[in-house]
């Protein structure tokens, strides 16, 4: 088992050292479980709001507005679902020693993009291409 890798509360990747060194990798393996661990939490929160609320409403528009409200946080969980998959594929890429590094290009992706999506796995340049493609076939 590796040691636990010092974290200072205040600490921030920073572009002039080595990338994806330990506390940076440790840095973003904290970030993306924090994440992770919230969304689960919120998970297990609307469980039991979904649970707590079912009564019989004789009102016909209110019971079609708390439908829509039911619906509309299950498709919220739904993405939740699936975030917590990608949150878990970074944290193997992490243990894989892959995380940071463009898919695409095998270019490290840039720190400021990492730190406002975890999750990314394109470098912004990449991302933009992608994007272009899609959009072209999109149209067709």
């Amino acid at each position: 088992m590796k040691a636990e890798t010092f974290l200072p509360d205040d600490y921030s990747p920073a572009e002039d050292e080595p990338f994806m060194n330990e506390r940076q990798t440790e840095y973003f393996r904290r970030k993306l479980l924090a994440w992770k661990e919230e969304l689960l939490d919120e998970s297990r929160h609307t469980l039991e709001g979904l649970q707590d609320n079912t009564r019989n409403i004789p009102d016909i528009a209110d019971r079609a507005s708390e439908e829509t409200d039911r619906a509309l946080e299950l498709r919220t969980r739904d993405r939740s679902r699936k975030l917590v998959g990608k949150i878990e594929q970074a944290l193997r890429r992490i243990d894989e020693g892959e995380y940071g590094y463009c898919e695409e290009t095998g270019e490290p992706i840039s720190l400021k993009r990492l730190d406002a999506r975890p999750i990314a796995t394109l470098s912004l340049e990449a991302q933009e291409r992608h994007e272009r493609r899609e959009k072209v076939h999109r149209d067709d």
